[in-house]
């Protein structure tokens, strides 16, 4: 079922039914800007073009090009420069939400905690050990 929302880009009003984020308006005016940018990217020269130069040229907002490419209607792999930012860090990532170096990081992380708790359990276990009382000899 539809619920009224505001549009984040213009703030007007308009029922929101999980496809779209943002206003009829809007959505087409962010349809005639994706059009824009891809027919800049098509061109030969221009596929290997960073996000600033795409800003500079065509005027969409980087927030715009980082929604395209996270929704895959702009593809990295056929333009290398294109991605958007890592949730953890702020690097530019092509896929998940967050970029290699932040997950080999965590992973690492992981590991040690890992090791870190099984010795903290073989410690423990020493710990409680059976204790043997010593017999006296006459």
């Amino acid at each position: 079922m539809a619920e009224a929302r505001n549009c984040p880009t213009c703030g007007s009003m308009f029922n929101y039914t999980g496809l779209r984020e943002v206003c009829s308006t809007c959505a087409q005016l962010e349809e005639t800007l994706y059009e824009t940018v891809y027919k800049f990217l098509r061109r030969r020269e221009n596929r290997a073009a960073n996000i600033d130069r795409i800003v500079e040229v065509t005027g969409v907002t980087e927030e715009l090009l980082h929604k395209w490419v996270r929704k895959g209607r702009l593809q990295p792999a056929l333009f290398p420069n294109l991605g958007y930012p890592c949730d953890r860090c702020g690097a530019l990532t092509s896929s998940g939400k967050i970029c290699d170096k932040c997950t080999e990081e965590i992973q690492a992380d992981l590991q040690t905690f890992d090791a870190a708790t099984e010795l903290r359990e073989a410690i423990k276990a020493h710990e409680q050990g059976t204790y043997h009382a010593r017999k006296e000899r006459r």
